[in-house]
């Protein structure tokens, strides 16, 4: 056998037992979520045909030439019965894209379509595009929030890395045809983290951003906001306002931002958000989750204290070390929720749970007081309360 049939078959059995490979919980959990124990995707879920040239006469060692880096970030819906992840897909030339990743189960056996979304552009050509929010909108449409990131004309000469990251928006009805819409508009310099609200509010589309003054750094940037627009097909929020606030010294102390859409429940909005804190190590990215009112979504009104789900164990180790970001969430009809994210800028992994259970922890978990004396008598309550019931 030559070294082509050899390596392609290897590869090739190989991936197979990759993609069909089944998932579990891992044992116990934390009574909030379940994480299962593999990835749901990876760079090695890339299907073969995209990094390798098929043709031994030009490639007689079945060498990889269009290589995959990491596969992060998901978008996520269920639509016509089955899961689909928009993936955020990154190959070795550090350009991002988008890919769609279907499955039966919510859980594994997620294999990407035959080719990955070729993403209409502007007239000003995006050069990163990144972490797709997907949100089914009450007047039909599947809409698409992501950033759309380009050079910052007005970088110094030489400076190669200054960008501006605005929201770019897309419309689908099957995931397959995509319609660019203009760009956000509001008066940030700059915007990421984008979501729009599934329902109209007052007639008009509202929009969770993330105000900021640089690229990294949030600077005056006040945490998530809230705005409104006329319209979706050139959407401008005039007016953001800030609904979930920084805070120092704690998870969200550097920046914050919304993650997927809401869940709506009867008791409120479901919120998963990001949090960012400094650390020697550098910036660690964790999950919160928070509540708002189901009349006035942008009005907060359960705060639990502290993070939702931090990186752990391999979890923490990657490209971007120390990091759980999501921004894709399947609520399903019957109560289940997978939250679907991805650690260290690297692979995505999936959490189970129910509406019930996140319910009962942002209405039952405690605010954090802030001050570490106010922090040691809120866990004293909860000691003496306990030994009350043992007693």
């Amino acid at each position: 056998m030559s070294k082509f049939n050899e390596r392609k078959q290897l590869l090739t059995e190989r991936y197979e037992a990759l993609v069909t490979q089944k998932n579990e919980p891992e044992a116990l959990g934390n009574g909030v979520f379940d994480r299962y124990v593999h990835p749901v995707l990876t760079a090695a879920h890339a299907p073969l045909a995209w990094k390798y040239d098929f043709n031994p006469e030009t490639n007689p060692f079945f060498m990889e030439r269009l290589g995959i880096h990491c596969v992060f970030n998901p978008g996520a819906i269920f639509l016509n019965g089955k899961y689909h992840l928009v993936a955020r897909v990154e190959g070795n030339d550090r350009k991002s894209f988008f890919a769609i990743a279907e499955s039966g189960s919510p859980v594994d056996g997620f294999r990407f379509w035959e080719h990955p979304i070729l993403l209409p552009e502007t007239s000003d050509p995006d050069v990163n595009v990144y972490d797709m929010r997907l949100v089914q909108h009450e007047d039909g449409w599947i809409y698409g929030l992501f950033c759309t990131e380009r050079k910052d004309p007005a970088a110094p000469k030489g400076d190669l890395s200054s960008a501006i990251a605005q929201c770019g928006i897309v419309r689908t009805k099957d995931l397959k045809q995509w319609e660019r819409l203009a760009d956000l508009k509001t008066a940030s310099n700059q915007q990421r983290n984008v979501v729009l609200h599934p329902e109209f509010v007052d007639g008009k589309y509202a929009f969770y951003t993330r105000p900021q003054d640089g690229f990294i750094d949030t600077g005056s940037g006040g945490g998530i906001g809230w705005g409104l627009s006329d319209t979706i097909e050139n959407a401008v929020v005039e007016r953001e306002v800030i609904i979930d606030e920084r805070h120092y010294h704690t998870i969200k102390e550097v920046k914050n931002g919304q993650g997927p859409a809401p869940i709506k429940t009867e008791k409120g909005w479901i919120h998963v958000a990001h949090g960012v804190r400094n650390t020697a190590a550098g910036l660690r990215y964790v999950l919160y989750a928070f509540l708002s009112d189901l009349q006035e979504p942008s009005k907060v009104t359960h705060r639990p204290g502290g993070h939702l789900l931090a990186p752990e164990g391999i979890e923490r180790v990657g490209d971007v070390s120390n990091v759980a970001f999501c921004n894709g969430v399947i609520a399903l009809d019957n109560g289940d929720v997978y939250i679907y994210y991805a650690s260290s800028d690297t692979r995505c992994h999936v959490a189970a749970t129910t509406v019930d259970q996140l319910l009962d922890y942002c209405l039952n978990t405690p605010e954090d007081p802030l001050r570490s004396y106010a922090c040691v008598e809120q866990r004293i309550a909860l000691i003496d309360r306990n030994l009350q019931l043992q007693g």
